[in-house]
């Protein structure tokens, strides 16, 4: 059996009232008045600025995180997580230059560090995933702001509290993350 665990604190450097979580989370601050800082133990898992998976995102791993205004760019707390299951076969997904599943389409099955370079789009406004899970970047590379995608269709992106956001790289979550 496999176990998932983060531990999140109302205080930076692991202070104060601590709560531990091993599912996804739609408001933390229904266990705690607010989360400044986090220890994954085990998994991954996607923080998020706002309730309810909604605003800027953030992709941890196992480890420490001391100050999460500082190391993920954060204007305030984490307000709610999710945990993203292990994904054991094939990856593929569709992502689309413009919103609704327009323009050019191009199906992936693995990780893109630039669409721009690679597939001569200017960016991914859509997609549809149809196996694994993903990370897609605002930036080349993987870096920048980011957003987690499970299985389904993704019409806008805009709709998801992230304002307009072009993203530009792709990577997998594997069990290698």
């Amino acid at each position: 059996m496999i176990y998932f665990q983060i531990i999140f604190y109302e205080d930076k450097n692991f202070q104060g009232r601590s709560y531990e979580c091993n599912s996804d989370c739609v408001d933390l601050t229904s266990h705690l008045s607010r989360c400044y800082s986090c220890r994954v133990d085990s998994g991954y898992f996607m923080v998020y600025e706002r309730s309810n998976y909604v605003g800027n995102q953030y992709f941890l791993r196992r480890g420490e995180y001391p100050d999460c205004t500082r190391g993920m760019g954060f204007s305030d707390f984490i307000r709610s997580c999710r945990l993203i299951p292990l994904h054991r076969g094939p990856f593929r997904m569709r992502i689309y230059e413009s919103e609704r599943f327009g323009g050019q389409m191009v199906e992936l099955a693995d990780d893109c560090d630039s669409i721009t370079e690679r597939y001569r789009m200017s960016d991914c406004q859509s997609c549809h995933v149809m196996d694994g899970h993903w990370l897609l970047y605002e930036q080349p590379h993987y870096r920048g702001r980011m957003m987690y995608l499970r299985p389904g269709e993704y019409q806008t992106f805009t709709d998801m509290g992230l304002g307009s956001v072009n993203f530009t790289s792709i990577r997998r979550i594997t069990d290698t993350c």
